[in-house]
């Protein structure tokens, strides 16, 4: 083989690299926002490590259990990846599939009657009765399907809060989703005596976990793609109007539920990426990034992280473990004086005293 056939086939190598990597097509469409600067992990993120003596429950029954429901009864829920739905015993013994989905479920919350309310993606927001029978609530509003359907509060009237993080992504593009940082996100109440879906906040950035306030005059959703989480007034003279209730986390917010003593529990499911955060302003850097293969692309960190907000958005609890012994936190949920934390990737669900 002569230097020149060689030369000529790594020249048309690199064209085609080049052509891949700045003009191949990529299912987003970035849009720039420079971050805030990050916090940094000192003062109320202090580093600790609470919550390396996680218990694991339920070991060994399915990968990623997302969201953690229990009911009255202390028995325990939670979505698995391939679609299954178990229930278990207050002990996390007992493994029982209740049902089994076409999609990815999601966040979960149980109802005044037992019935389970689960998001879907795709598919949108689900029922399920005690018994396993599965109906669809909603799939849509205004005529756009939702994509990824993905944490779900019941209130005190029935009243079910659900989020649809983005119309044009599932949950399996999720990243994308977030590398295109555009505002597709929507909050969303289902009514269950009409079967009537209304908007209640749109052109948010990843909508992710929704928690009812124990008044039932506001709402809290955290916004994943910009590291915040909102507050949406119910009742009273603010009615329909929302605001920032803290913002420039040092992670990204995913799952947020209402715990004891006005204390809501939030989870952060990675701390925040400086890689990530640098390409941001740059849309064009982001498409290149798109098109390098997988491992390459960035993900979240193996790292365990849950705040506990007061209704003023101050940090009242710091709960971490840099070492990852239960990573991807991506719900808490408190009954009874412990926390039950849901995982992105983990094998089974945590389980530690509430501090």
């Amino acid at each position: 083989m002569s230097w020149r056939f060689v030369r000529l086939f790594l020249l048309i190598v690199l064209a085609l690299s080049i052509l891949y990597l700045f003009v191949w097509p990529v299912p987003i469409d970035p849009q720039a926002w420079t971050p805030p600067k990050r916090p940094g992990l000192v003062g109320v993120y202090e580093p600790n490590s609470a919550l390396a003596a996680v218990e694991r429950l339920a070991k060994g029954v399915g990968v990623g259990p997302e969201d953690v429901a229990i009911d009255l009864g202390g028995r325990i829920y939670a979505g698995y990846e391939d679609g299954r739905i178990v229930q278990f015993q207050p002990d996390g013994s007992e493994p029982q599939v209740l049902a089994e989905l076409e999609g990815r479920p999601l966040g979960m919350d149980v109802d005044g009657m037992g019935n389970l309310l689960v998001c879907v993606s795709p598919g949108g927001l689900y029922h399920i009765s005690p018994l396993g029978q599965v109906t669809v609530l909603s799939r849509h509003f205004g005529g756009v399907p939702f994509r990824l359907a993905n944490d779900v509060d019941v209130g005190a009237d029935g009243t079910v809060y659900f989020t649809d993080s983005s119309f044009s992504f599932t949950v399996g593009e999720s990243v994308a989703a977030l590398m295109e940082s555009r505002a597709k996100g929507r909050l969303l109440a289902y009514d269950p005596a009409s079967g009537e879906t209304r908007l209640l906040l749109h052109r948010l950035h990843y909508a992710n976990g929704v928690a009812v306030s124990p008044g039932q005059n506001f709402l809290l959703v955290a916004e994943t793609g910009k590291f915040r989480v909102q507050r949406v007034w119910l009742a009273g003279p603010r009615e329909g109007e929302s605001e920032t209730l803290i913002d420039n986390l040092p992670g990204f917010p995913d799952g947020i539920s209402t715990g004891a003593d006005g204390i809501f529990w939030l989870a952060l499911v990675s701390p925040r990426k400086p890689m990530l955060e640098a390409l941001m302003p740059w849309p064009s850097l982001r498409k290149v990034v798109m098109r390098l293969p997988e491992p390459l692309i960035p993900t979240p960190g193996n790292y365990g992280f849950v705040l506990g907000l007061n209704a003023e958005g101050e940090v009242v609890h710091n709960l971490q473990d840099p070492a990852g012994a239960f990573t991807q936190i991506s719900s808490v949920e408190q009954h009874e004086g412990m926390l039950y934390l849901g995982s992105l990737v983990e094998d089974a669900i945590g389980r530690l005293p509430v501090p």
